[in-house]
C-alpha cells in the first residue's frame, strides 16, 4: 500500500466515525503535514468512543507497551484522547475538528509541523465549513460578560460565567487555536488580541496539561483571564450544553470559526445567542460610538437624536468622583435585536451604563449534554442530506 493510500484510508475511516469530513484540496495535504504514514495507519480503525489498550494492541497486532509509546505521542499531537483508569488506559480517536484545527494549536508551538499545518487548516476551513450552515446547533453559545445583565434574579446556572466556573474543580489555559492558526499563516493578518486565553476545565483540562497542550491555573487566574478578555472586547463562548461544559473560548470576529462563518462564509448565525439582548437607554447615551466599535455582530448603530445634542450625563467613577459627560454628536445608540447575541461586550465598557442586557421574551435552553447536542446536529445533517 502506498503512503497516499494510507492517508486516504485514515480519511475514509474518519468519515465513518464522525460528522461530515468534506473533501477539499487541502484535506490530504494537512493529513500529510500532521502525521507520518505509520501514524496515519495506526490511527485508522481506532473508534471515537474509545478502546482499552489491551484490545487495541490485539487489533493492531502489537505489544501493549510498544503500542502505548506510539499512542502517547499521538495524544500529544492531538489525534488521540487518552483516559487513564486504575486497571487500563482507554484511547479514542479525536474528531476531525479537534484533530486538524484545535488540539494541534493549543500548545502555541511554532515548530515546522505546526507552521506547515496552520495555512492548510485555515484553507480547509474555508473550503469545507459550509456544511455547518445546515444546523442551528453550534458548538459554542454566548455567555454574557459578568456584570452586564440588568436583572439577575432569573439567571440560570449555565448562563452566568461566575456560576459556570463555580462548578469546576480544575482549570487550565491554552493558546487560542483559531488565533494561533491565523498568526502562523502568512496569508492571514496577525490578530491584535491576546492568544493565551482559551480556558478548559476538569477532564479536558487534565488531558491538555498532561499532554503539554495547556498550563494549569487557579480559579482566580481563570476569572482574571475572563476579565481581561472582556476588556479586550472578546466574546465568551461556552460549550453549548447545560451539563459537562469543559471550555470557555474568548472569541474575536477576525479569527473565531463561528464568527468567521457569519462574516466570511455568509452563514446566518455565528455563536448561539444567549438568552439576553442589549437594551439601550437613550436618555443616558452620549453617542460616543464605543459600543458600535466593540460590537462583534455589527448590531449597533448611531442614529440622529437632535434632543440629545449637548445633553449632560453625570456618572460616578470607581473612586467616587462625579464626572459630567456630554453628548457632542447628537446621536444615540440603536440596537438591531435580530443580530444581537447578548454577549455584553457593548455594555461592559459603556461609560454611562446606558446599555444593559435584558432577558429575551422567548427563552431557549441548550442541549442537556454533549450526546444530546450530537444527536441534534446529526438530525439536522440528515434532514439536509449531508449524511
Amino acid at each position: 500500500m502506498s503512503n497516499e493510500e494510507v492517508y486516504l484510508g485514515l480519511i475514509d475511516w474518519m468519515k465513518q466515525v464522525w460528522f461530515p469530513l468534506p473533501d477539499a484540496d487541502k484535506l490530504l495535504p494537512i493529513m500529510k503535514a500532521g502525521f507520518t504514514p505509520e501514524e496515519a495507519s495506526l490511527l485508522t480503525g481506532i473508534p471515537v468512543s474509545g478502546i482499552n489498550l489491551e484490545e487495541l494492541a490485539e487489533m493492531k497486532q502489537m505489544g501493549p507497551a510498544e503500542l502505548r509509546l506510539k499512542l502517547d505521542v499521538l495524544a500529544k499531537k492531538g489525534a488521540i484522547f487518552r483516559i487513564v483508569e486504575p486497571d487500563t488506559i482507554h484511547y479514542g480517536l479525536n474528531d476531525a475538528d479537534n484533530m486538524l484545527r484545535r488540539f494541534n494549536f493549543f500548545p502555541g508551538l511554532e515548530d515546522e509541523r505546526t507552521k506547515a499545518m496552520a495555512p492548510l487548516a485555515n484553507q480547509y476551513y474555508y473550503d469545507s465549513y459550509d456544511v455547518w450552515k445546515h444546523t442551528h446547533h453550534k458548538g459554542l453559545r454566548t455567555l454574557p460578560i459578568e456584570g452586564t445583565i440588568e436583572d439577575t434574579r432569573q439567571i440560570l446556572p449555565y448562563e452566568e460565567v461566575a456560576k459556570v466556573l463555580d462548578t469546576k474543580g480544575y482549570f487550565c489555559v491554552t493558546t487560542c487555536p483559531c488565533r494561533h492558526r491565523k498568526n502562523l499563516d502568512p496569508d492571514s493578518p496577525t490578530c491584535r488580541h491576546t492568544t493565551q486565553n482559551c480556558l478548559h476545565f476538569d477532564g479536558l483540562g487534565y488531558y491538555l496539561v498532561e499532554n503539554d497542550m495547556g498550563r494549569e491555573i487557579t480559579r482566580e487566574e481563570a476569572h482574571d483571564i475572563l476579565r481581561q478578555s472582556a476588556e479586550e472586547g472578546l466574546v465568551h463562548g461556552l460549550d453549548n450544553v447545560q451539563e459537562g461544559a469543559d471550555t470557555v473560548c474568548n472569541c474575536c470576529r477576525c479569527c473565531c470559526s463561528f464568527l468567521e462563518a457569519y462574516y466570511k462564509l455568509g452563514h446566518a448565525e455565528g455563536l448561539v445567542p444567549s438568552n439576553y439582548r442589549a437594551c439601550p437607554n437613550t436618555e443616558l447615551c452620549i453617542g460616543d460610538g464605543l459600543c458600535v466599535k466593540r460590537c462583534p455582530m455589527e448590531a449597533i448603530q448611531l442614529e440622529d437624536s437632535p434632543e440629545a445634542k449637548n445633553r449632560v450625563t453625570r456618572v460616578t467613577d470607581e473612586k467616587g468622583k462625579v464626572k459630567e459627560l456630554k453628548n457632542k454628536t447628537g446621536k444615540v445608540a440603536v440596537i438591531n435585536t435580530e443580530l444581537c447575541i447578548g454577549c455584553g461586550v457593548c455594555a461592559h465598557k459603556c461609560p454611562t451604563n446606558s446599555l444593559v442586557l435584558e432577558r429575551r421574551e422567548v427563552i431557549t435552553h441548550p442541549p442537556k449534554d454533549g450526546h444530546e447536542l450530537q444527536k441534534l446536529i446529526k438530525a439536522d445533517f440528515e434532514a439536509a442530506k449531508i449524511i
